[in-house]
């Protein structure tokens, strides 16, 4: 199932909160256990609201050039394991011009951006 991810650079929380009273459905968070620098609170890793009518997921973590107009939306996939993931990005984005690093191979969440310029978060 594919669903929208959102990035909302310290507040995602209060976000999804707040989605959460329009759309009903239930929360999970996934915080880091450490304070960040600019950051109230622990930052939201992932975090997710999943209703009858939508799935959305977001995080507090921005991208490396700041979080600007057409930035903060992505498709948001769940894969099965880190080989489904690896395939999944070959095929996005055959040309491998956008291919994560290898540093991003463990990580819970890797973004691609794929030939049209469409962002994907691809989660394990």
């Amino acid at each position: 199932m594919s669903a929208v991810f959102l990035t909302f650079s310290g507040n995602c929380k209060t976000a999804l909160t707040f989605y959460q009273t329009c759309f009903g459905g239930s929360l999970r968070f996934e915080t880091l256990r450490d304070k960040l620098q600019g950051y109230e609170e622990a930052p939201v890793i992932t975090g997710s609201l999943i209703s009858e009518r939508v799935a959305i997921h977001g995080s507090d973590l921005v991208h490396d050039e700041g979080r600007k107009l057409g930035n903060y939306m992505a498709i948001f996939l769940c894969c099965k394991d880190g080989e489904e993931r690896r395939a999944l990005a070959k095929k996005l984005n055959p040309d491998k011009h956008y291919l994560p690093n290898l540093h991003q191979e463990n990580q819970k969440l890797m973004e691609i951006t794929d030939a049209f310029d469409v962002r994907w978060i691809l989660s394990t």
